[in-house]
Protein backbone atom coordinates (compact mmCIF):
# COMPACT_ATOMS: atom_id res chain seq x y z
CA UNK A 1 0.00 0.00 0.00
CA UNK A 2 2.53 2.16 0.88
CA UNK A 3 3.24 3.19 -3.18
CA UNK A 4 -0.20 4.50 -3.33
CA UNK A 5 0.64 7.20 -0.33
CA UNK A 6 2.52 9.48 -2.42
CA UNK A 7 -1.10 9.93 -4.52
CA UNK A 8 -2.50 11.10 -1.54
CA UNK A 9 0.10 13.08 0.52
CA UNK A 10 1.98 14.64 -3.12
CA UNK A 11 0.07 14.43 -5.89
CA UNK A 12 -2.78 16.18 -5.03
CA UNK A 13 -0.60 19.24 -5.20
CA UNK A 14 -0.49 18.61 -9.25
CA UNK A 15 -2.58 20.65 -11.43
CA UNK A 16 -3.40 22.77 -8.49
CA UNK A 17 -3.19 25.32 -10.54
CA UNK A 18 -4.54 24.37 -13.47
CA UNK A 19 -8.26 25.34 -13.68
CA UNK A 20 -8.89 28.47 -15.28
CA UNK A 21 -9.98 31.47 -13.87
CA UNK A 22 -8.47 30.46 -9.99
CA UNK A 23 -7.00 32.52 -7.77
CA UNK A 24 -3.10 32.78 -7.61
CA UNK A 25 -1.90 30.78 -4.80
CA UNK A 26 -5.33 28.83 -4.39
CA UNK A 27 -4.78 25.21 -4.11
CA UNK A 28 -7.37 22.74 -6.38
CA UNK A 29 -7.22 19.48 -5.96
CA UNK A 30 -7.19 17.25 -9.14
CA UNK A 31 -9.50 15.78 -11.10
CA UNK A 32 -9.77 11.54 -11.01
CA UNK A 33 -8.65 12.15 -14.41
CA UNK A 34 -6.09 14.27 -13.79
CA UNK A 35 -4.86 12.14 -11.06
CA UNK A 36 -4.30 8.86 -13.35
CA UNK A 37 -2.90 11.37 -16.41
CA UNK A 38 -0.37 12.52 -13.43
CA UNK A 39 0.42 9.43 -11.70
CA UNK A 40 2.49 6.82 -14.07
CA UNK A 41 1.08 3.41 -12.11
CA UNK A 42 -2.23 4.41 -14.05
CA UNK A 43 -0.81 5.18 -17.37
CA UNK A 44 -3.15 1.95 -18.32
CA UNK A 45 -5.82 3.17 -16.91
CA UNK A 46 -5.63 6.32 -18.65
CA UNK A 47 -4.91 4.86 -21.91
CA UNK A 48 -8.36 2.45 -21.01
CA UNK A 49 -10.30 5.65 -20.10
CA UNK A 50 -9.76 7.40 -23.44
CA UNK A 51 -10.30 4.31 -25.67
CA UNK A 52 -13.45 3.30 -23.11
CA UNK A 53 -14.71 7.42 -23.77
CA UNK A 54 -14.86 8.04 -19.74
CA UNK A 55 -11.96 10.16 -19.37
CA UNK A 56 -14.40 13.49 -19.96
CA UNK A 57 -17.13 12.10 -17.64
CA UNK A 58 -14.59 11.38 -14.67
CA UNK A 59 -12.63 14.90 -15.17
CA UNK A 60 -15.93 16.67 -14.35
CA UNK A 61 -18.18 17.10 -11.07
CA UNK A 62 -20.85 13.81 -10.98
CA UNK A 63 -24.22 15.65 -12.16
CA UNK A 64 -26.29 12.99 -10.71
CA UNK A 65 -24.72 13.18 -6.64
CA UNK A 66 -24.99 16.39 -4.86
CA UNK A 67 -21.79 16.84 -3.88
CA UNK A 68 -20.89 16.04 -7.78
CA UNK A 69 -18.63 12.51 -6.32
CA UNK A 70 -17.45 9.82 -8.54
CA UNK A 71 -15.61 6.75 -6.12
CA UNK A 72 -13.34 4.65 -8.56
CA UNK A 73 -11.75 1.48 -8.10
CA UNK A 74 -8.41 2.24 -10.15
CA UNK A 75 -6.78 -0.76 -11.80
CA UNK A 76 -2.79 -0.22 -11.91
CA UNK A 77 -0.82 -0.75 -14.45
CA UNK A 78 0.44 -4.09 -12.74
CA UNK A 79 -3.46 -4.78 -12.79
CA UNK A 80 -3.95 -4.52 -16.55
CA UNK A 81 -0.59 -6.44 -17.07
CA UNK A 82 -2.26 -9.62 -15.34
CA UNK A 83 -4.48 -9.56 -18.36
CA UNK A 84 -2.17 -8.80 -21.06
CA UNK A 85 -2.75 -5.14 -21.26
CA UNK A 86 0.78 -3.45 -21.10
CA UNK A 87 -0.05 -0.62 -23.90
CA UNK A 88 -2.44 1.71 -25.12
CA UNK A 89 -1.85 -0.83 -28.62
CA UNK A 90 -2.68 -4.21 -26.36
CA UNK A 91 -6.46 -2.23 -25.66
CA UNK A 92 -7.27 -2.90 -29.13
CA UNK A 93 -7.74 -6.94 -28.54
CA UNK A 94 -10.87 -5.95 -26.74
CA UNK A 95 -14.30 -4.76 -27.80
CA UNK A 96 -14.37 -0.94 -27.32
CA UNK A 97 -18.22 -1.16 -26.14
CA UNK A 98 -16.99 -4.23 -23.44
CA UNK A 99 -14.06 -2.21 -22.32
CA UNK A 100 -16.72 0.70 -21.83
CA UNK A 101 -18.92 -1.56 -19.74
CA UNK A 102 -15.88 -2.97 -17.54
CA UNK A 103 -14.72 1.04 -16.65
CA UNK A 104 -17.97 1.94 -15.77
CA UNK A 105 -18.04 -1.21 -13.42
CA UNK A 106 -15.20 0.18 -11.58
CA UNK A 107 -17.54 3.60 -10.83
CA UNK A 108 -20.06 4.64 -8.09
CA UNK A 109 -22.15 7.47 -8.62
CA UNK A 110 -21.34 9.31 -4.93
CA UNK A 111 -18.56 8.94 -1.83
CA UNK A 112 -18.26 5.77 -0.78
CA UNK A 113 -14.88 5.97 1.46
CA UNK A 114 -12.64 3.03 3.05
CA UNK A 115 -14.56 3.14 6.02
CA UNK A 116 -17.59 1.77 3.97
CA UNK A 117 -15.77 -1.27 2.67
CA UNK A 118 -16.86 -3.71 5.31
CA UNK A 119 -16.66 -7.28 4.97
CA UNK A 120 -19.63 -8.48 3.30
CA UNK A 121 -21.33 -5.17 1.91
CA UNK A 122 -21.67 -4.84 -1.81
CA UNK A 123 -22.33 -1.34 -3.67
CA UNK A 124 -23.90 -0.51 -7.09
CA UNK A 125 -21.73 0.25 -10.42
CA UNK A 126 -22.26 2.86 -13.13
CA UNK A 127 -22.42 -0.35 -15.31
CA UNK A 128 -25.78 -1.49 -12.86
CA UNK A 129 -23.93 -4.79 -11.35
CA UNK A 130 -23.19 -4.67 -7.73
CA UNK A 131 -19.86 -5.54 -5.93
CA UNK A 132 -18.31 -7.48 -3.22
CA UNK A 133 -16.21 -6.57 -0.74
CA UNK A 134 -14.83 -9.51 0.88
CA UNK A 135 -12.31 -9.74 3.75
CA UNK A 136 -9.92 -12.91 4.26
CA UNK A 137 -8.54 -13.90 7.51
CA UNK A 138 -4.89 -12.30 7.12
CA UNK A 139 -7.05 -8.95 7.25
CA UNK A 140 -6.58 -8.46 3.28
CA UNK A 141 -9.52 -6.38 1.79
CA UNK A 142 -10.94 -7.10 -1.68
CA UNK A 143 -13.54 -5.95 -4.09
CA UNK A 144 -14.52 -9.27 -5.88
CA UNK A 145 -11.44 -10.87 -6.60
CA UNK A 146 -9.61 -7.74 -6.56
CA UNK A 147 -7.33 -6.62 -3.74
CA UNK A 148 -7.89 -3.32 -2.35
CA UNK A 149 -4.17 -2.04 -1.82
CA UNK A 150 -5.26 1.70 -1.20
CA UNK A 151 -7.83 3.65 0.03
CA UNK A 152 -9.35 7.25 0.00
CA UNK A 153 -7.26 9.14 -2.20
CA UNK A 154 -9.18 12.45 -2.84
CA UNK A 155 -9.89 14.28 -5.68
CA UNK A 156 -12.07 17.36 -6.88
CA UNK A 157 -14.60 15.36 -7.94
CA UNK A 158 -14.44 12.10 -5.18
CA UNK A 159 -12.19 8.80 -4.34
CA UNK A 160 -10.02 6.58 -5.59
CA UNK A 161 -9.37 3.24 -4.05
CA UNK A 162 -6.04 1.17 -6.08
CA UNK A 163 -6.81 -2.00 -6.61
CA UNK A 164 -4.71 -5.24 -8.11
CA UNK A 165 -6.96 -6.93 -10.49
CA UNK A 166 -9.35 -5.58 -13.16
CA UNK A 167 -12.97 -5.93 -12.33
CA UNK A 168 -15.23 -7.74 -15.03
CA UNK A 169 -18.21 -8.43 -15.49
CA UNK A 170 -20.47 -9.09 -18.16
CA UNK A 171 -24.11 -8.52 -17.43
CA UNK A 172 -25.28 -11.73 -18.34
CA UNK A 173 -25.49 -15.16 -17.48
CA UNK A 174 -22.77 -17.83 -17.32
CA UNK A 175 -24.15 -19.19 -20.82
CA UNK A 176 -24.91 -15.74 -22.41
CA UNK A 177 -21.06 -14.48 -20.90
CA UNK A 178 -19.58 -17.39 -23.27
CA UNK A 179 -21.58 -16.81 -26.09
CA UNK A 180 -20.17 -13.04 -25.74
CA UNK A 181 -16.98 -14.08 -25.93
CA UNK A 182 -17.45 -17.00 -29.00
CA UNK A 183 -18.73 -14.94 -30.97
CA UNK A 184 -16.24 -11.92 -30.73
CA UNK A 185 -18.19 -9.17 -29.12
CA UNK A 186 -15.35 -9.51 -25.73
CA UNK A 187 -12.31 -10.01 -27.12
CA UNK A 188 -11.94 -9.26 -31.20
CA UNK A 189 -10.67 -12.59 -31.06
CA UNK A 190 -13.12 -15.06 -30.30
CA UNK A 191 -12.34 -17.44 -27.34
CA UNK A 192 -14.13 -20.20 -25.65
CA UNK A 193 -15.79 -21.44 -28.58
CA UNK A 194 -14.88 -24.98 -28.14
CA UNK A 195 -16.33 -24.68 -25.16
CA UNK A 196 -19.29 -23.38 -26.29
CA UNK A 197 -19.64 -26.12 -28.83
CA UNK A 198 -19.16 -28.85 -25.76
CA UNK A 199 -21.77 -27.41 -24.01
CA UNK A 200 -24.54 -27.20 -27.12
CA UNK A 201 -23.07 -30.54 -28.07
CA UNK A 202 -24.31 -32.16 -24.51
CA UNK A 203 -27.35 -30.01 -24.50
CA UNK A 204 -26.08 -28.49 -20.93
CA UNK A 205 -27.42 -24.91 -22.10
CA UNK A 206 -30.24 -24.94 -19.34
CA UNK A 207 -27.50 -25.54 -16.39
CA UNK A 208 -25.58 -22.55 -17.12
CA UNK A 209 -28.56 -20.47 -17.59
CA UNK A 210 -29.97 -17.99 -14.84
CA UNK A 211 -33.57 -19.29 -14.13
CA UNK A 212 -35.59 -17.49 -11.34
CA UNK A 213 -34.65 -19.26 -7.99
CA UNK A 214 -31.75 -20.72 -9.25
CA UNK A 215 -28.18 -21.04 -7.08
CA UNK A 216 -25.32 -19.48 -8.24
CA UNK A 217 -22.34 -21.06 -10.01
CA UNK A 218 -18.48 -21.16 -9.86
CA UNK A 219 -17.77 -22.45 -13.23
CA UNK A 220 -13.80 -23.06 -14.35
CA UNK A 221 -14.07 -22.26 -18.34
CA UNK A 222 -11.20 -24.19 -20.13
CA UNK A 223 -9.59 -21.89 -23.25
CA UNK A 224 -9.85 -23.00 -26.73
CA UNK A 225 -5.81 -24.04 -26.16
CA UNK A 226 -6.87 -25.95 -23.21
CA UNK A 227 -9.00 -27.88 -25.45
CA UNK A 228 -6.51 -28.32 -27.99
CA UNK A 229 -4.10 -29.14 -25.24
CA UNK A 230 -6.67 -32.03 -24.54
CA UNK A 231 -6.74 -33.07 -27.77
CA UNK A 232 -2.95 -33.90 -27.78
CA UNK A 233 -3.75 -35.58 -24.42
CA UNK A 234 -6.42 -38.23 -25.50
CA UNK A 235 -4.77 -38.76 -29.15
CA UNK A 236 -7.71 -37.48 -30.69
CA UNK A 237 -6.85 -33.99 -33.09
CA UNK A 238 -9.47 -30.84 -31.80
CA UNK A 239 -8.51 -28.76 -34.07
CA UNK A 240 -11.70 -27.00 -34.24
CA UNK A 241 -15.09 -26.56 -32.34
CA UNK A 242 -17.07 -28.91 -34.24
CA UNK A 243 -14.17 -31.59 -33.48
CA UNK A 244 -15.58 -32.09 -30.12
CA UNK A 245 -18.31 -34.39 -31.40
CA UNK A 246 -15.47 -36.66 -32.44
CA UNK A 247 -15.84 -37.71 -28.45
CA UNK A 248 -18.57 -39.82 -27.28
CA UNK A 249 -21.42 -37.07 -25.85
CA UNK A 250 -21.28 -39.18 -22.21
CA UNK A 251 -17.31 -38.62 -22.02
CA UNK A 252 -17.91 -35.11 -23.15
CA UNK A 253 -20.89 -34.38 -20.73
CA UNK A 254 -19.20 -35.26 -17.65
CA UNK A 255 -15.75 -33.45 -18.47
CA UNK A 256 -18.12 -30.43 -18.80
CA UNK A 257 -19.66 -31.07 -15.59
CA UNK A 258 -16.41 -31.22 -13.81
CA UNK A 259 -16.42 -27.55 -14.44
CA UNK A 260 -19.20 -26.47 -12.67
CA UNK A 261 -19.85 -26.39 -8.47
CA UNK A 262 -22.20 -25.13 -7.12
CA UNK A 263 -24.34 -25.32 -3.39
CA UNK A 264 -22.20 -23.64 -0.48
CA UNK A 265 -19.26 -22.64 -3.66
CA UNK A 266 -21.00 -21.48 -6.18
CA UNK A 267 -20.95 -17.89 -7.16
CA UNK A 268 -17.03 -17.76 -5.02
CA UNK A 269 -14.61 -15.08 -6.37
CA UNK A 270 -10.53 -16.49 -5.63
CA UNK A 271 -10.54 -15.24 -2.20
CA UNK A 272 -13.76 -16.71 -1.19
CA UNK A 273 -12.65 -20.89 -2.69
CA UNK A 274 -11.24 -22.88 -0.05
CA UNK A 275 -7.62 -23.32 -0.39
CA UNK A 276 -5.81 -26.91 0.01
CA UNK A 277 -8.97 -28.54 -0.07
CA UNK A 278 -11.43 -30.32 -2.50
CA UNK A 279 -14.84 -29.25 -3.87
CA UNK A 280 -17.85 -31.32 -5.62
CA UNK A 281 -18.56 -30.43 -8.98
CA UNK A 282 -22.23 -31.11 -10.38
CA UNK A 283 -20.61 -34.51 -11.72
CA UNK A 284 -19.92 -35.28 -8.41
CA UNK A 285 -15.79 -35.71 -8.73
CA UNK A 286 -13.82 -33.75 -6.74
CA UNK A 287 -12.32 -30.51 -8.02
CA UNK A 288 -8.55 -30.31 -5.81
CA UNK A 289 -8.13 -26.53 -5.06
CA UNK A 290 -4.45 -25.28 -4.09
CA UNK A 291 -3.30 -22.37 -2.24
CA UNK A 292 -4.64 -18.70 -2.71
CA UNK A 293 -1.20 -16.71 -3.97
CA UNK A 294 -0.86 -13.70 -5.77
CA UNK A 295 -5.10 -13.31 -6.08
CA UNK A 296 -5.29 -16.14 -7.99
CA UNK A 297 -6.19 -20.32 -7.23
CA UNK A 298 -5.41 -23.39 -9.25
CA UNK A 299 -7.33 -26.51 -9.63
CA UNK A 300 -7.44 -29.89 -10.35
CA UNK A 301 -9.38 -32.67 -11.88
CA UNK A 302 -8.99 -36.33 -10.62
CA UNK A 303 -7.37 -37.47 -14.05
CA UNK A 304 -5.14 -34.28 -13.77
CA UNK A 305 -1.25 -34.86 -13.24
CA UNK A 306 -0.66 -30.91 -13.56
CA UNK A 307 -2.97 -28.34 -11.70
CA UNK A 308 -4.71 -25.51 -13.98
CA UNK A 309 -4.34 -22.01 -13.36
CA UNK A 310 -6.36 -19.25 -13.70
CA UNK A 311 -5.87 -16.97 -16.88
CA UNK A 312 -8.90 -14.80 -16.48
CA UNK A 313 -10.26 -15.00 -12.93
CA UNK A 314 -13.42 -13.66 -10.90
CA UNK A 315 -15.87 -12.94 -13.98
CA UNK A 316 -19.04 -11.13 -12.60
CA UNK A 317 -22.16 -13.11 -14.27
CA UNK A 318 -25.58 -12.88 -12.90
CA UNK A 319 -25.80 -16.29 -11.69
CA UNK A 320 -22.18 -16.98 -10.76
CA UNK A 321 -18.70 -16.24 -10.98
CA UNK A 322 -16.23 -17.47 -13.99
CA UNK A 323 -13.21 -18.07 -13.82
CA UNK A 324 -11.16 -19.00 -17.15
CA UNK A 325 -8.68 -21.46 -17.15
CA UNK A 326 -6.21 -23.31 -19.26
CA UNK A 327 -6.41 -26.61 -18.74
CA UNK A 328 -9.72 -28.86 -19.24
CA UNK A 329 -10.24 -30.81 -15.90
CA UNK A 330 -10.82 -34.09 -16.20
CA UNK A 331 -13.20 -36.33 -13.56
CA UNK A 332 -10.93 -39.77 -14.64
Amino acid sequence: MKKYFPIKAGLLALGLFAATGCAKNKEVEPSITNIAVTNPDFQELEDAAIRGDVAVLLGNKNPNDPQGNYTVFAPTNAAFSRLGLNTAQDLAVLQQSFLQNTLYYHVYSGSLPGSALTSGSTSNSALGVTRRIIRRTDGTLYVNGSQIVGTDVKAANGLIHPIDKVLLATKADVLNSALALQSGSVFVKPELTFLVEAVVYCNLQDALKATPGSAPLTVFAPTDQAFKDLGVLLGVPLNQPSDIRKLPVATVTAVLLNHVVGGTQGGKFTPELPENTSVASAGGAPVALGAFKSGVITMKGSGNTVPANMVIPDVQCTNGVVHVIDRVLLPL
